[in-house]
């Protein structure tokens, strides 16, 4: 086993998030699974494994529906953290089936394939006004400008925010991924609680409109779902609309701040993919995996399983590593270089098996919307200044990103 202070991997070090991968390539060669004793996890590193063991039931995002904490071996969260967990708990990305079989059933229903497509001229309209408006300004932060507003206005059209409220949504959001870093701290927990409790009640208070004058929005989608009987309940769906609006813009920002910082960093592919606009729906999947938004994801180890001779017990907790899956030579050829036209490219941006992103497709539509406005209206886009990085390591992002049209 390897110890702890052997590891490369240091996730509070600003030298590390800033650019992670050449460590991750030391953890690959280290082994399949390692200890990692400052979060008390088992850090996998290697792509084979990744996608396997998202797909194994052996694991799950919470074990509270076979065990009790005592049971598992964990302590349970703090009561003042409870407004945090119940918002969290209930939505389908921390459910195991059958509640979890149930709930993404009923919210298929009304996130359809149609509904989304139907979004697509809203989605590449508003790209090009958010662009068109930066042009004119001759250049601004591409986070602020562009990044941020597209996905948060189209998911909260999507779930019929009215446009006046939508300004409270990415700090809600903000506050309670937090939550998702490592060994957050009590502050960290108390603003994801206080974000979670005016979140959940803005919720309540829209449910609760909705129910009385219903419209062809997604919450009143979600009201009028059933399934032999099953609805929703208020506190399912006061859950997923929180996971749909967090999870809905949350790594497309990142997403496109990273990928045209990298792009910057890599002129001869952004100048072939301003030569060649063709090039986008491969730009946007290469872009994913060249700086995966989401770096590591949790499961918990619901019975023993092993892995390369090591006996991982039940009641562990197992990081998967998406960053250092998406660079894994053994699936990627030539993994630390950006290529755009990459075609054999099965990142894990998405994460894969039951917990495979529900927004996916409209996530690919919003990346390429705003590529592709930004590629025609602003075919001179510079960077005006070197970026600061987020120093969060989970969700990894920038602070903004200058730039300028010439």
């Amino acid at each position: 086993m390897t110890a702890a202070s052997d590891l490369p991997f240091a996730p509070w070090d600003p030298a590390f998030v800033a650019d992670p991968y050449p460590a991750y390539a030391e953890l690959r060669a280290r082994g399949r699974v390692l200890r990692y004793e400052p979060t008390d996890q088992w850090l996998v590193p290697r792509h084979a494994d990744v996608a396997a063991l998202l797909r194994d039931r052996r694991l799950g995002r919470t074990y509270r529906h076979r065990f009790t904490h005592a049971e598992f071996g964990r302590t349970p969260p703090p009561p003042a953290h409870e407004p945090f967990h119940v918002l969290n708990d209930h939505g389908m990305l921390d459910l195991e089936p059958p509640d979890h079989t149930r709930i993404r059933r009923l919210v298929s229903k009304a996130f359809t394939p149609r509904t989304v497509e139907r979004l697509k001229p809203y989605v590449h309209e508003l790209a090009g006004r958010l662009v068109g408006a930066l042009v004119e300004a001759g250049g601004g932060d591409l986070l602020a400008d562009v990044a941020e507003p597209l996905p948060v206005a189209v998911i909260a059209e999507m779930l019929g925010i009215p446009e006046a409220d939508r300004p409270l949504l990415r700090p809600w959001s903000a506050a309670i991924c937090g939550m998702y870093e490592l060994n957050p701290s009590e502050e960290t927990a108390a603003r994801a609680v206080r974000a979670s409790v005016e979140f959940s009640e803005y919720l309540r208070e829209l449910i609760a409109a909705r129910r009385e004058n219903p419209g062809e929005d997604l919450i009143s989608g979600l009201i009028a779902a059933h399934d032999e009987g099953d609805r929703l309940t208020e506190q399912e769906m006061i859950s997923t609309a929180a996971l749909l609006l967090n999870a809905g813009h949350e790594a497309t920002v990142n997403a496109t701040v990273n990928g045209w910082w990298a792009l910057f960093r890599n002129p001869d592919q952004l100048a072939a993919l301003r030569a060649d606009h063709a090039l986008v729906p491969t730009a946007v999947e290469e872009l994913m995996r060249y700086d995966t938004p989401l770096q590591l994801f949790e499961r918990w180890v619901l019975d023993d399983i092993e892995i390369d001779g090591t006996t991982i017990p039940r009641g562990a907790e197992i990081a998967m590593l998406f960053g250092s899956a998406n660079h894994d030579p053994e699936v990627f050829a030539a993994p630390d270089r950006l290529d755009l036209a990459r075609r054999d490219n099965p990142h894990i941006s998405f994460s894969a098996g039951i917990h495979y992103c529900i927004g996916a497709p409209l996530a690919r539509i919003e990346l390429a919307a705003s590529m592709t406005a930004l590629l025609d209206r602003a075919p001179a886009l510079t960077l005006a200044a070197e970026p600061e990085r987020k120093p969060n390591f989970v969700i990894r992002g920038l602070e903004g990103l200058a730039v300028t049209v010439r």
